[in-house]
């Protein structure tokens, strides 16, 4: 606590400094949609920058900027679809091998980032820029900041780091357009959204949405191909190394199937004895038998050595995709849109602000097969 105490102090004075404008804040022509958290991981950051990522891409140019954590790189980088993980970080990475039609770049100065996407001549055409992981990062203003909390974890009743999880004083929370409570279940009752609600304690500026997940058909990480089986029955390895696996571990029990968790911390980099521990933890399972990894996870053991042939030929990601609940996801589409629209530099996407109200936008992008673990 005296050292949160400390912590609170040096935080405290960032932002006072800020306020007074003594440190700038830069606003920018192109829209910019801002979302991230004020607590250490674990909110869903990648999976709802991609459901606006959907939302977005078929309508208008997006680019995403990430700071590109824990990369093999320093400054501003514009990947394309043969630019190694090792030089943006795993989470960008993911997101152009998903999305190979989006511009997506890692800079830790995000202001010298958005400048590089902008910049006349570039050839990019860039119509809006969503900035992943960024409510911390003060020097760019975006149009809408959204600020994600985890329905596991709320941030009403954390402490600041090291006695807590939090970045920021809870009171940073005011700085947030939208607020989302992420990894909700989805059998939440009305009673629940009402307190949680309340507890929040936003201001009338401010809306809240809760979201929860679903999940798309396992894919190979290796050969790409969908799993054809049924999860239930399997021997299940649950291979991870995210900052809250506990939802998605919530998730498979809904199976009737035998769950072996092998955990790792978030953005693990894979060891010679981690890999001999994954080897040596899946021979030893019984058939029917199968390895279930995140998207993240998978783009990091996509490049390591050493695998064997077993894990590689029985190793599926679970794609996830985001739900906005209580039937407000057309609210929370219309809100990006219509920010998106009104701002925007391009005088043809500008004339659409009038003509995506009678699109349909209870959709977040073309969807796919999705499962739902209790009746599959």
């Amino acid at each position: 606590m005296p050292l949160s105490w400390l912590y609170g102090l040096g935080v405290g004075f960032r932002n006072m400094l800020f306020e007074m404008g003594v440190l700038k804040s830069r606003s920018f022509n192109t829209p910019v949609i801002s979302v991230g958290n004020i607590t250490v991981g674990g909110t869903g950051k990648t999976p709802h920058v991609e459901y606006l990522i959907r939302l977005l891409k078929d309508k208008m140019n997006v680019a995403v900027l990430s700071r590109g954590y824990k990369r093999k790189s320093s400054g501003y980088i514009l990947s394309d679809k043969d630019t190694p993980m090792r030089m943006i970080g795993d989470e960008p990475y993911q997101m152009k091998q998903k999305f190979p039609d989006i511009t997506v770049a890692v800079d830790k100065k995000r202001t010298r980032g958005i400048e590089n996407l902008t910049e006349e001549g570039n050839g990019l055409g860039v119509d809006v820029i969503l900035l992943d992981d960024a409510f911390q990062h003060r020097y760019v203003k975006p149009g809408i900041n959204i600020l994600l909390v985890d329905y596991h974890r709320l941030l009403i009743y954390d402490r600041l780091l090291p006695a807590g999880r939090l970045r920021e004083p809870i009171k940073a929370k005011d700085r947030a357009d939208i607020v989302i409570v992420t990894k909700c279940p989805k059998d939440l009752k009305p009673m629940e959204f009402r307190v949680i609600t309340k507890a929040m304690k936003l201001y009338p500026y401010q809306q809240l949405f809760f979201s929860s997940h679903d999940y798309d058909t396992p894919k190979a990480v290796f050969s790409g191909e969908a799993f054809d089986g049924k999860l239930n029955g399997q021997n299940i390895l649950l291979l991870t190394g995210i900052a809250s696996p506990e939802q998605l571990m919530h998730d498979l029990q809904e199976l009737e199937s035998q769950i072996t968790p092998l955990t790792f911390g978030d953005h693990h980099n894979f060891s010679k004895k981690d890999v001999a521990r994954i080897n040596s933890t899946f021979e030893s399972m019984a058939e029917p038998k199968i390895i279930l990894t995140t998207e993240k996870d998978a783009t990091r053991l996509m490049a390591t050595e050493g695998l064997s042939d077993e894990v590689k030929s029985k190793l599926y990601m679970l794609p996830m995709r985001i739900v906005i609940m209580q039937d407000q996801e057309e609210e929370f589409n219309n809100k990006i849109l219509g920010y998106v629209y009104k701002n925007s530099r391009n005088s043809i996407l500008a004339k659409r602000k009038d003509d995506y109200k009678s699109q349909n936008c209870n959709s977040a992008g073309n969807r796919t097969r999705t499962i739902s673990f209790r009746n599959n």
